[in-house]
């Protein structure tokens, strides 16, 4: 197997996990969260001729429900580094204009050729150490349009010993070392200090899953 990234990160999948990974989160949520990601999607009110940067688009799923909202003229495109993801996306999308595969890291600086309406991350920032969560989001607002969005969809901010006992033991079981320091950290005052304001927010699955958008201070 190749050597993680992050060896303390839970968001670099072995290939089996790879190949199953719509399948395995639909059952660790026991059926939950991909109601709660069609409803976080809904909240992000796509329009037909959005373009949309899905960073760390994994098998291509949540491109494919924002995708529902464009027209032909809309576009996505998603990055991801796993070739087992890039694999199911390309599959999924074979044939469909509209959505594009890039193998591209997210947790280094990069440029691409255009910016886009929204930015989309879900289930990813979570699972790198801080400082390269920075990178991340420095990636999100250099390429979106002025006035364009930046969604993360995660885990809110919670004090994890409030938790009901077995919430607290799964959230301990599953996750790694950086999601622990995730949740206690003020989102929103980080993000306003990368230019970002008029914050909304949608909470999912007993309020320990949070939709939050954050909208770019033009230059």
């Amino acid at each position: 197997m190749k050597q993680k990234l992050y060896p303390d990160s839970g968001i670099e999948l072995n290939p089996f996990i790879s190949k199953h990974y719509d399948g395995i989160l639909a059952v660790a949520s026991m059926g939950r969260f991909p109601r709660a990601l069609k409803s976080a999607i809904g909240h992000m009110e796509i329009q037909p001729g959005d373009s949309i940067l899905d960073l760390g688009c994994g098998t291509g799923y949540n491109s494919q429900q924002m995708a529902e909202s464009l027209d032909s003229t809309g576009r996505v495109l998603g990055l991801d580094i796993s070739e087992e993801m890039a694999g199911q996306f390309e599959k999924r999308f074979a044939g469909d204009h509209r959505l594009t595969f890039k193998n591209q890291r997210i947790d280094l600086p990069f440029s691409l050729d255009r910016k886009f309406t929204k930015v989309f991350i879900s289930f990813v920032i979570h699972g790198f150490p801080h400082e390269v969560r920075q990178v991340i989001i420095q990636n999100a607002r250099s390429h979106l349009l002025p006035g364009g969005s930046f969604f993360i969809l995660d885990f809110a901010e919670f004090d994890m010993d409030l938790m009901p006992p077995l919430h607290r033991s799964i959230f301990k079981a599953v996750e790694c070392k950086y999601a622990f320091d995730y949740i206690k950290r003020d989102w929103k005052s980080i993000l306003r200090g990368y230019g970002f304001n008029q914050f909304h927010e949608y909470h999912f699955l007993r309020s320990y899953v949070r939709l939050l958008e954050a909208t770019q201070i033009p230059d």
